[in-house]
Order: structure tokens, then sequence, then C-alpha cells
């Protein structure tokens, strides 16, 4: 069972749609939030596909943030004036667009920009003076606001987890307005009006803040507690879900037979020399570990998985025979070989219209000192041995380099082959059905 696995992609998912959807209360519509928690994570998943299949998608499916957002009363004293805002209420707060979101699995962090084209306020001013009153509509027009939010999550020692750290911040690039009914005293309160703006924007900022600091925690809390609770599945506060996770597919992988490897027999035929390798296996696959951050990063409707992987000694056996004229003269021996370790470091492109195919963006290989004990061959043994276990780790980063070119067209053969939208929506029904119970015993690269 890939529980950890499941868990860190379902912690994504959660990051993503409760940071983008904070919004306060409308008191029309209920609690905006709780009403986006009603609908299905894998219906909202599945709506989220659907949404980045177009060219320009706006909003989140199931964010039912208020439109209009009501504003509470603003009231402000200037050296010669008061002003009261009232019936104030902002315009355009669903029509979001999200332009940055990054997750660091391995301390569980997000980070996101969340940007608005245009923000528009309105309402009912009252301005007054010892000697004048003036009082009607006004509007303010804030254009490309940027929401920047940055939330930690820790493992509680309940083994639940929970929001830890939440950062907000909200700013715009530019901002006009317009207030109505001033009359003659316009040029004199036209210090005040000027102000006035970033008045609205400096009393909306703290509310918006603090309702999005408890509707975040809110969620993502709730949420996290729906998946482990109900689940009964409980995290370890000793390691993190990333490396759990990665223990579930170090098991998964010995599960499927791939550790130890068995490598199909090599023959090959240069004129009268012939060669076979057979009953080649390698062991040691399984031991692979991060070494670096692992992220997740989703920028112009695209989501990146970035990722450092390092293996620990692999260990590999053969059995040889080199044979002259079609086999009237054969000899057999026997080989063993390690390598120290494997580093990998890649990056791996899914658009957002889940249609297109997955992407090796990046690939980079590091081998470990290499050894090789040969059996079978005579005096010949020591020099196959001098051969393979000088040139090779003296050649290593040359031999990487060539052989990196090759592997990529063999990774991007595979991952073409790979129907990630049928793969999301079977495993996400799975886990609507099954919980974190997801068996993936039956998990291929390329579906059928």
């Amino acid at each position: 069972m890939a529980r950890g696995v499941i868990t860190l992609l379902w912690i994504n998912l959660i990051c993503v749609i409760s940071v983008a959807v904070c919004a306060p209360d409308d008191p029309k519509h209920g609690h905006g939030l709780q009403a986006a928690g009603e609908m299905a994570l894998s219906e909202q998943l599945f709506a989220i596909i659907d949404l980045y299949k177009q060219e320009d998608p706006v909003g989140l499916p199931g964010a039912t943030i208020p439109d209009p957002m009501p504003i509470p009363e603003i009231k402000q004293s200037f050296s010669f004036a008061k002003m009261h805002l009232r019936n104030v209420l902002a315009h355009g707060m669903s029509r979001f667009r999200i332009r940055f979101f990054r997750t660091e699995l391995n301390s569980m962090s997000v980070t996101t920009q969340i940007s608005i084209d245009e923000i528009t306020v309105n309402g009912n001013y009252t301005m007054s003076t010892f000697f004048n009153r003036a009082e009607g509509p006004f509007t303010v027009l804030m254009r490309n606001v940027l929401t920047k939010a940055n939330v930690s999550l820790a493992v509680e020692r309940d083994g639940t987890l929970r929001t830890k750290d939440i950062e907000l911040d909200i700013a715009f690039d530019d901002m006009a307005m317009d207030f109505q009914n001033l009359g003659f005293m316009g040029s004199i309160f036209q210090s005040v009006v000027n102000s006035a703006s970033n008045l609205v924007y400096d009393t909306m900022k703290p509310f918006m803040l603090s309702e999005a600091y408890t509707k975040i925690r809110e969620e993502v809390d709730t949420r996290m507690l729906n998946i482990t609770v109900e689940n009964e599945f409980t995290l370890p506060n000793s390691i993190s879900p990333l490396d759990m996770a990665i223990g579930e597919m170090r098991a998964l992988v010995r599960s499927k037979g791939l550790d130890p490897f068995h490598v199909p027999e090599y023959n090959n035929t240069a004129g009268i020399f012939g060669m076979q390798t057979m009953h080649t296996w390698i062991s040691g696959g399984s031991s692979f570990y991060r070494y670096g951050d692992i992220s997740v990063t989703m920028q112009n409707n695209s989501a990146t998985l970035g990722m450092s992987v390092a293996t620990q000694r692999i260990v590999g056996s053969t059995q040889w025979e080199i044979s002259i004229g079609r086999g009237m003269l054969s000899h057999a021996g026997r080989a063993q070989f390690t390598v120290e370790h494997i580093r990998v470091e890649f990056q791996v492109v899914q658009p957002l219209d889940l249609r297109k195919k997955l992407k090796l963006q990046d690939l980079q290989l590091e081998l470990g000192n290499i050894q090789v004990r040969c059996d079978g061959a005579g005096t010949f043994d020591y020099v196959i041995e001098a051969a393979v276990n000088i040139l090779p780790n003296l050649l290593r980063y040359q031999i990487m380099d060539a052989i990196e070119n090759p592997l990529r067209m063999r990774i991007q053969e595979k991952l073409d082959c790979i129907d990630t939208e049928a793969l999301v929506r079977k495993y996400a029904k799975e886990f609507e059905k099954n919980g974190l119970n997801i068996d993936l015993q039956d998990f291929e690269l390329c579906e059928p």
C-alpha cells in the first residue's frame, strides 16, 4: 500500500485549493469555504482538470468566494476632516488566476501567488469639516492585484497534519478613484481624496488578511483531519511524510519484483567471435533515498516535479561466455560488480491540460566508484579487472554524459505512452472508495 504517496498527492491538492479559495464569509450565502468543502475532493479535482483545458483558466471550481464581498464600515479622521465610508462592496474577487504555486515536500511548505486583474470597490462616503459637509457615492479601482501566501505544515503529536505558520500579503500596481458630489469644496479636499483610495486599501487589507488567516487554517486542518483520522491513518512525527512516501515506494519496487532485478540475456556476435551474458542480477535498486529538495511547482499552466534521489551501493553478478567459430571454442566465467552509488536529478513537466503529455525537462546522472571482480578468464582476469576498475572510474563523467541522451529518449518514450488524465481519474475514484488503502500493485507506466 503506497499510503504515504497518496497522502502527499492529496496534501498538494488540498494546499492549492485551500490557499486559492480563501475568502471572508458572505452573510447572505453562508460560509464560503465550508460550501466549497461540501464538494467531494475528487469532484473538485475533476472540475479543475476540465477548467485547465481552457486557454485562460479563471477562478477555481468549488470556490464560492462572495462576489461582491462586503467590507465593514470605514471611519478615519484627518487633520481637518473626517471621512466615513459605508455600504462598501468589493467586486471581482472571484476572478482570480493562480500565477505561481510551489510545494517543498520535504519541509511541507507552500508558496503561492494569486492575481486578480481588477478589483472595484464602491459604496457611499461622508466627508465633513467644521464648515462643510459632502456625501455621495464613490468608486475605487485597483488594478493588477497580487496576493502572496506562505503556508507551512507540521505533524502534531497525535499524528495529524496541521498548519504551522501562515504569511499573507496583498499588493497592487495601480489605483484610481472617483468621489462624486464634492462640489465647490472639491479642490480643498483634493489632498484628502487622493489619500482616500489608500485609506480604503489600508482598511480592507487587515480585514481580508485576518479572515484569510482563519479560513486557510480551518480549510487545511479540516481536510487534513479527514484524510488522517477518517482513514485511520496516523503520520509519524519522527519522519517527514515525504520520507515516509519514499519508504512506501521502496517497498513497492521490491513487491513488483524489481529488486533484485533480472536483466535479460544478452548476445552479441562480431564475425567469428561471440559473447553472451546470462543469469544477470542487479540488487540494491530499492535503496534509493532523497539527497536534496523535492518540489512541485505550478507556473504558466504547467506543473513541474523536481527531484534529487540517490541509491546506496548497487551490487550485480552475471555469467558470461565467449565463443569462437560458432561455439567451436568457448570459455565461460563469472563476474561481480559494485557501484558505490547512483545519483539522479530530474525535472518532469506536466501541462495542467492533462490531455497533453508529460515531458522530461532535465536529467543529470552521477555514477559512484565502480569495482569489478572477474573469474574464469585465467590470467586475463587481472587485465579485465584493471581495465574495468580503472578506465570507467577515470572516464565515468564522460560515460554519464554519453548515456544521458539515449536514456533521456528512452524515458521520454515511456512518458509519451502515459495517459495522465486517465490515471488521475482512476486513482481519484479509488481514493474516494477505499481512502488511503489504495493498492498500486497494478500500476503501470503505460496504460494498455
